[in-house]
């Protein structure tokens, strides 16, 4: 078993970090026919290899954040603010029996015990969010490729519940599932694998790993993540989510600190607070902000005692899922180096989707993947199935395996969800025969860039890179949500719209996510809709102002390595 060995941090040595599970390591090296539910592609070329282009830099692109005009701004906080009155009116009606209740309530026998439902705290539920609950979990009942089919339902008491009319909306233009390189299909000739894995093996495993749940199968897939990664080793998990909350704590604890960047997801927000690790949260993107930061630790080191930090953890994603704005990588492995810091990658939505090869965020960015203590990612989205990983030093991986909660109390990975992964790995790294993969990532990135470039030229606001399949079109007003969603629905164009407290509460949003299934005429009809919608609900809001979020990304007084 790998030991953990844990040294104060003094000032004057900087911040010199050792343990067994995270090994820093600060040496860079140089080194068709378009079917309704996928692809159907079967020319044969010769394959693709080991991906020489891991170290070529590219231009990153800057991110984009305009700004809304003063009126928009001060519209939507109108909005909430009539609708938080309308809030409390509505429940002083309740209160006196004038209009029906629905909601969850204490009994009156146990109106003396401390209440299980908090009131207040179901304001925003009750008031505001039963408002536009018709547009979201809606019922799917085909497979969500690139089009798809809903069940038509009604509410009869202002969204509190729904029936179904035994109609469907049929081919509706899926532009909000993760399926970026298209792979969540049902093509006969692409899942004979799958159907022979699910043979052998079965569907479910019933054991965890470290009992009677570790297949042959299993072992491949890690190695094959490994490979593509290109890193020494690599661990898969069920559950893309548990894969950061449940492993975080296993590698950082009471007495370390945890850098996270503000616009985090919730899995790594939660698994840090599970670690008992301090949390100091700089601003998104801001290498200012984090310097500062990682200064005053090596400088102060822990509250009270000031005596040095066991570990200093910088962590980020690749694409944040909301913003769609890609990670400031190669600056922050600069600040890592020069701190002597461990980073950790979240490339759940970037590995697959970004780099010329479809390899994430350190493709992307011409970075050698070894460079990054925990690489992490999942299966979810690129890959059309489920999971996630943990990869990186096979002293890292190994200590995961014995002190990771979700590696060794969780039931192993069902045969079939395997094999999807492995022959969608294999599709993108050309193993299979054929140039499908690349060509599934080269279709990402040009539909990618296609979509964001007609958006700005309509006069919408949209955030986020130029390369990222993640494309939010700004909204602001809370009226105009629940309005942009029914509309798009009855254009057959699902979306995906988000609000507070998912979102600050003056930026609510439609989150469109591109995927390489997309057909030129696809995205033509929804860029279309998009075009004769934003004229009629009014939110083509951009004056093509840059925002002043980007002046402070170039602050700060670190240097690369050459």
């Amino acid at each position: 078993m790998t030991s953990l060995k844990y040294r104060r941090v003094n000032v004057s040595d900087e911040h010199h970090l050792r343990n067994g599970a995270l090994k820093a390591h600060s040496d860079l090296k140089q080194g068709s026919n378009n079917l309704k539910n996928g692809y159907h592609v079967t020319e044969k070329v010769q394959k693709n290899g080991n991906g020489d282009s891991f170290y070529q830099p590219r231009v990153r692109g800057e991110d984009s954040f305009e700004e809304a005009p003063m009126y928009v701004a001060v519209m939507t906080y109108m909005g909430y603010g009539i609708v938080i009155l309308f809030g409390y009116f509505r429940d002083f009606l309740r209160a006196v029996g004038l209009e029906k209740c629905h909601q969850a309530q204490e009994r009156e026998e146990q109106k003396d015990f401390v209440p299980l439902y908090q009131d207040f705290e179901n304001f925003y539920k009750r008031n505001l969010y039963m408002r536009v609950r018709d547009n979201w979990n809606r019922p799917i009942c085909s497979l969500p490729g690139p089009v798809f089919d809903v069940m038509e339902r009604v509410s009869d008491d202002y969204n509190w519940t729904f029936r179904l009319t035994g109609k469907t909306i049929e081919n509706v233009i899926n532009m909000g599932s993760y399926n970026y390189l298209g792979f969540a299909e049902n093509n006969v000739d692409f899942l004979k694998t799958v159907a022979e894995e699910t043979r052998q093996y079965g569907v479910g495993v019933c054991s965890t790993r470290q009992e009677l749940g570790n297949l042959s199968i299993h072992e491949k897939l890690e190695r094959l993540v490994a490979e593509f990664l290109g890193v020494e080793s690599a661990m898969a998990f069920g559950m893309g989510f548990a894969t950061n909350s449940m492993n975080i704590p296993a590698l950082v604890g009471k007495g370390c600190l945890i850098l996270s960047d503000e616009l985090n997801h919730t899995s790594l927000i939660l698994g840090a607070r599970l670690s008992g690790a301090t949390i100091r949260v700089f601003k998104h993107n801001n290498m200012q902000s984090l310097e500062k930061l990682l200064k005053e630790a090596i400088c102060s080191g822990q509250p009270r005692t000031h005596r040095g930090w066991k570990k200093i953890l910088i962590m980020v994603e690749g694409i944040y899922s909301m913003e769609g704005s890609l990670v400031r990588l190669p600056e922050i492995l600069a600040l890592k180096k020069k701190y002597k810091a461990y980073l950790y990658l979240d490339e759940a939505h970037s590995i697959g989707a970004v780099g010329p090869t479809g390899r994430g965020v350190t493709e992307h960015f011409g970075v050698d993947p070894n460079e990054v203590d925990v690489l992490m990612g999942t299966f979810t989205k690129s890959f059309g199935a489920t999971g996630g990983y943990i990869a990186g030093k096979k002293e890292l991986v190994d200590y995961l395996r014995s002190h990771s909660h979700s590696a060794v109390y969780a039931t192993a990975m069902s045969p079939p969800v395997v094999e999807q992964i492995i022959r969608a790995i294999k599709c993108i790294m050309g193993v299979d025969g054929t140039t499908e993969g690349q060509r599934r990532v080269r279709q990402l990135s040009e539909n990618t860039r296609y979509l964001r470039s007609r958006l700005k030229e309509m006069g919408f606001i949209i955030y986020g890179n130029q390369d990222s399949p993640v494309v939010p079109l700004l909204l602001y007003l809370p009226g105009k949500v629940g309005a942009f969603s029914r509309a798009m629905l009855k254009r057959k164009i699902g979306v995906v719209v988000v609000g507070f407290p998912a979102t600050p509460i003056a930026e609510a949003r439609a989150r469109f996510c591109v995927s390489a299934a997309h057909t030129r005429e696809m995205l033509d009809k929804v860029l279309q809709s998009l075009d004769e919608l934003g004229d009629h609900i009014r939110v083509k809001f951009s004056r093509h102002r840059p925002s002043r979020r980007q002046e402070l990304h170039n602050e700060t007084d670190f240097e690369q390595d050459s």
